[in-house]
């Protein structure tokens, strides 16, 4: 969690506001690929990619 801490710092410094959806998009992708991974819904989640 620090690691988001900081790169969210990093964009209200730099005013990098156009990361925000990059991470956002990353970050839901990550999530969906590990709770997919291991559960009974996992093929239904590999047809989309």
């Amino acid at each position: 969690m620090e690691f988001l801490r900081e790169l969210f710092q990093f964009m209200k410094a730099r005013k990098k506001w156009w990361l925000a959806p990059v991470v956002l998009v990353l970050l839901l992708l990550g999530v969906l690929l590990v709770i997919g991974g291991g559960s009974a819904i996992a093929p239904f989640i590999y047809t989309l990619f």
